[in-house]
């Protein structure tokens, strides 16, 4: 359409003179008006190949004014859209008009118009066309972000506003026959291809005090970064680093910080956060992040300072995740750790004497992102010895009771329900890593007096409106969840002191009432909390008992019924997915730690057949369960009375343990690929490839283990009757209770573990404490001999 003659007689025209074009066609005058000449009468003729190569001369007096005068002309021609067929010439004249602008000032002008130009709609002839002039609409935009390098504030704010309006696309200002506007999104995409968020993030280092130019390119990589793939590439041009050391620059209109937080965000949303991470974890950009905290924290009060304050403070949560960001070494953690512990703890220090929190939403958000962060630091170890500084514990602990009116602050019920299970919450992660100090606080008094509260009947209207009160709406689920997590994670130190402290509380009774308690109240409608509520419940149980054979007396018959209650449940639950797995796991560890060992409570649990559940356990061929079960099996046999019961059991079609362990033993072989003869032999156990004599030897005694564990057996035995007889020899045989005279003896009582306790019948004691492992064994006969005549000597 702009052909070299059209653009000849146009110019001939204009002088009054009619001339012959080079070539032997000329353009005929025609009184019939086409669509395409309509679209010229849009589009002024312009051979845009004779403006490229006006602009390429040199040293020819008048050139300038010539050139310019051209440029002018051809702003005018496409003021109402640029086609995407002419898009690569229109971008070779800027391109030479912005390479003029050093030594001919002049051509700013005309640059700064052509550019404009690119803030109207992209223009297609045909549909195909997008694609066709693809690779020339991406080079084109690619060439606005190479341009940022020329030192003209006019004309970088004006390429900055051209890419802000690719986002905000308008129709064209006049219909053009024959012509219709590209697809809205279609800049956006030629700009991702061509790169410009690369160009765009390295102008920001051209700008360092020119604030106006600044804002506008943080507006245009605002705009940019909510593309995926201009975040990675805005990401590998290192702009997460470049723009955070910059938060804190000089800006009245507040929009550095707000356009830069939002890109940081864009940036860790939809590019890779690990490197994003990596970019900011350094003194540099955590310093600049702490004090534009610091500053928002202390004397930002309007909403939008709060708002902006929280965005600052996740960022900080996100990098704090890296272990090696220098959050201790540029005074951040102290920072966070003071701020988030000065309301429950008084402090003296500057940054925040007189400063209160509202029960404002924003302030609210800020409380629980404080937490928040507490969990990540903990993670770092160094943090330990600030947040015992910073009495983390203490303030923690101060939302750990029942609800009353605060004092400081006046939460709403709501807002202060949310606040204590985030604090329980924060506890669990915290409190193990200073025991100390929780300890010092009576952690364990507070909680299991918070658990009684728990359990009691007062009334109390939950909200169970947050991801903490999940399942806690109108009751007490979800502190008391919380709690036994707590208890959970204490407990599970195997600290000692801890423990100790616990069980003298009467931890195990009160574990034990509140399962029972929970039993008697079935509530189906958040079963998933009560069943998660069990399991704790049975593992702080075990953590306590383990080991403990005091304790485990303790836990008794009364324990040991929870324990047959859940092993009663219908089989069917354990494919529900509401947590029957997990509570079956912690029950079978209860049995294990809390029963064996314990000779009265493991007859009470044959008693109560414990023996037939386990079995019908194992008989329904879970694997995730055999070996447990088995592993208890195999304990329990121990106890003489074990055999009666297993030979007793009857499973489904009259099935008997023995074939059902002989069945779990095919289908481990199965499993295993085991390979037998025709006569049955095993034939794979021996043939390993790489083994050396050594080797062979010690796998012919690995055949022989059972042996050798028999053997054992055997030998523990006979041990328990000699320790026996030599107990029984020292209070009844004459000749050894003689002592040479003179000598001093202490004699101690007997162990109750030995006697099955005071006042108890030594027959009664030895039929409930049979005997395994090296342990005492009723002998069958015990011969008594006489008195002795002499009195023991004192």
């Amino acid at each position: 359409m702009w052909t070299e003659e059209a653009g000849a007689t146009a110019e001939a025209q204009e002088s009054g003179i009619r001339n012959k074009s080079s070539s032997s066609s000329q353009i005929p005058v025609v009184g019939v008006v086409t669509e395409d000449d309509e679209a010229q009468d849009v589009f002024k003729p312009m051979d845009l190949n004779r403006v490229i190569k006006l602009l390429e001369e040199t040293d020819k007096d008048g050139l300038e004014e010539k050139q310019l005068k051209f440029v002018k002309k051809l702003v005018q021609c496409y003021q109402n859209g640029l086609p995407l067929r002419d898009l690569a010439q229109i971008f070779k004249i800027l391109n030479l008009c912005s390479g003029k602008i050093k030594n001919q000032p002049r051509f700013i002008e005309s640059a700064y118009d052509i550019i404009k130009l690119c803030g109207l709609p992209f223009l297609k002839k045909k549909v195909s066309d997008e694609i066709t002039y693809a690779e020339d609409t991406a080079n084109s935009i690619a060439l606005l972000g190479d341009l940022m390098k020329i030192p003209s504030s006019e004309l970088r704010i004006q390429i900055c506003k051209c890419i802000v309006d690719f986002y905000h696309a308008e129709p064209p200002k006049k219909h053009i026959p024959g012509y219709q506007q590209a697809s809205s999104s279609y800049k956006i995409q030629m700009a991702e291809v061509g790169g410009l968020a690369k160009t765009m993030v390295q102008s920001m280092t051209l700008l360092e005090n020119q604030l106006v130019e600044k804002l506008w390119v943080l507006k245009v990589l605002q705009h940019l970064s909510t593309s995926e793939v201009n975040c990675t590439i805005m990401m590998k041009a290192q702009a997460a680093s470049g723009i955070c050391t910059h938060l804190n620059d000089p800006d009245p209109s507040g929009q550095l910080l707000f356009r830069s937080s939002e890109i940081l965000w864009n940036l860790l949303e939809k590019s890779s956060k690990e490197e994003v991470i990596q970019q900011l974890s350094n003194l540099e950009c955590l310093l600049a992040l702490k004090e534009v905290f610091k500053n928002l924290f202390m004397r930002g009060f309007s909403h939008y300072d709060r708002q902006l304050r929280n965005d600052i403070l996740v960022i900080t949560t996100i990098i704090a995740q890296n272990p090696e960001a220098p959050m201790i070494e540029c005074g951040f953690t102290k920072d966070l750790i003071l701020f988030a512990t000065f309301n429950e703890v008084k402090s003296q220090n500057l940054l925040v004497k007189g400063l209160k929190l509202s029960n404002s939403y924003e302030d609210f958000e800020l409380k629980k992102l404080l937490f928040n962060v507490i969990v990540i630091l903990c993670k770092d170890l160094p943090t330990v010895q600030l947040l015992i500084d910073g009495k983390v514990i203490l303030a923690l602990f101060t939302y750990v009771k029942k609800p009353e009116k605060q004092k400081i602050i006046d939460w709403s019920a709501a807002q202060h329900e949310e606040l204590q299970l985030h604090a329980i919450a924060t506890l669990s992660s915290v409190a193990p890593l200073l025991i100390e100090e929780y300890m010092s606080c009576q952690g364990n008094a507070r909680v299991l007096a918070f658990l009684e509260w728990c359990e009691s009947e007062d009334p109390f209207f939950s909200h169970g409106n947050s991801f903490h009160g999940t399942g806690g709406r109108g009751n007490k689920f979800a502190q008391m969840r919380y709690s036994l997590r707590l208890l959970r994670a204490m407990v599970y130190l195997e600290d000692e002191t801890v423990n100790k402290d616990l069980c003298e509380k009467g931890t195990i009774q009160q574990m034990i009432g509140i399962f029972k308690n929970i039993i008697s109240k079935p509530n189906e409608k958040e079963e998933a909390i009560v069943l998660e509520i069990q399991s704790d419940i049975l593992l702080i149980l075990s953590g306590l008992c383990e080991n403990h054979i005091q304790r485990k007396e303790i836990f008794g018959t009364e324990g040991v019924d929870i324990v047959l209650h859940v092993m009663k449940t219908d089989p069917r639950k354990l494919q529900s997915g509401l947590g029957y797995n997990v509570l079956l796991f912690s029950t079978l560890d209860s049995i294990w730690c809390c029963i064996l060992g314990c000779y009265p409570s493991e007859d009470y649990f044959l008693e109560k057949e414990g023996i037939f559940l386990l079995l019908d356990l194992l008989a329904l061929n879970q694997k995730k369960f055999c070996n447990l079960i088995l592993g208890i099996m195999v304990e329990f046999c121990d106890n003489p009375k074990t055999a009666a019961h297993v030979n007793a059991w009857q499973g489904k079609k009259d099935q008997t343990a023995a074939s059902l362990l002989i069945k779990l033993w095919r289908k481990e072989e199965k499993e295993l690929g085991v390979k037998r003869d025709k006569n049955g032999k095993i034939i794979d156990f021996e043939n390993l490839p790489g083994l050396s004599a050594e080797d062979f030897v010690t796998l012919c005694i690995i055949h022989r283990y059972l042996d050798f564990k028999i053997q054992a057996t055997h030998k523990q035995r006979e041990l328990a009757n000699k320790s026996w007889e030599d107990f029984l020899a020292r209070t009844s045989n004459a000749k050894t209770l003689k002592v040479p005279s003179g000598g001093v003896v202490t004699v101690e009582s007997t162990p109750a573990r030995l006697v099955g306790g005071p006042l108890v019948d030594t027959d009664i004691a030895l039929k409930k404490l049979p005997i395994r492992g090296g342990a005492l064994q009723r002998v069958k006969a015990v011969k008594i001999v006489d008195a002795p005549k002499k009195s023991i000597p004192t």
